[in-house]
């Protein structure tokens, strides 16, 4: 099913988006899109979302299932308690990707903004994955709580910019961050440190990288060429003495 979304109220797309969800579209083209907010929010259904053009905020927020495919860029906040599905961004993508995202998986092929991965949270099986193909703003990884990020800063236009920002892994607790090539540790907060991969960890990562490769059609063995690190939290309560004094 086409949907032309050219000219289209948000609230107006959407509705058609649900309309055909509900009469049991399995595939939904949207065509002319232009900063539309909340594209894929909600959806429960195992339906494909193919976006044609640049969707506004708040992407596949609450998702349960779909699969959303942008052939552009995407803007901030995608993946927003996303709960289980998968979003695939051609282009780049804007800041806090993946907000208390809890289940599913969200691959970008280039750059992402700030604050991506914050509040990232994971329970039992439940583990979202996300996996940035370029470089990241400041704050990757803040607050994350489970789950995995990984960022392999070789898919870019702009080659000169660092592949990370400031405040990496600010406040920490949970889940796993996996970097290509290394990270900047004058740029990492304190609260996290870099570890070499286990066996398992690698096995892992391959998977992961595996199913973005796919998605993207890049080869696998260029992508595992360079070796990885892992970020992890040094502490499980990184502020447990900022707020209460340790008793004495």
């Amino acid at each position: 099913m086409n949907i032309n979304a050219q000219g289209l109220y948000y609230r107006d797309l959407n509705r058609k988006v649900r309309e055909a969800v509900a009469a049991g579209a399995s595939e939904i083209v949207l065509d002319n899109v232009n900063g539309q907010y909340f594209i894929g929010d909600g959806i429960n259904k195992p339906v494909k979302i193919i976006i044609n053009g640049v969707p506004g905020n708040d992407l596949a927020a609450f998702m349960n299932g779909a699969t959303v495919v942008v052939n552009d860029n995407g803007q901030d906040n995608i993946g927003n308690t996303m709960n289980a599905g998968k979003v695939i961004v051609h282009g780049h993508a804007g800041d806090v990707l993946g907000y208390g995202m809890r289940g599913g998986r969200v691959h970008i092929r280039k750059d992402v903004g700030y604050r991506v991965g914050i509040h990232m949270k994971s329970y039992n099986e439940n583990k979202p994955v996300l996996i940035a193909g370029g470089k990241a703003g400041d704050f990757f990884g803040e607050y994350m709580a489970g789950g995995v990020l990984v960022l392999l800063g070789m898919f870019t236009d702009d080659p000169e910019k660092p592949k990370h920002g400031f405040r990496f892994g600010t406040g920490m607790h949970g889940g796993t961050i996996f970097v290509r090539g290394g990270v900047d540790e004058s740029k990492l907060s304190r609260e996290v440190g870099v570890f070499e991969l286990t066996d398992g960890d690698r096995a892992e990562l391959e998977r992961y990288l595996k199913d973005y490769c796919a998605d993207f059609d890049i080869d696998f063995s260029e992508v595992i060429a360079e070796e990885f690190v892992k970020v992890l939290p040094r502490s499980r309560r990184p502020y447990g003495t900022l707020y209460c004094p340790m008793p004495r």
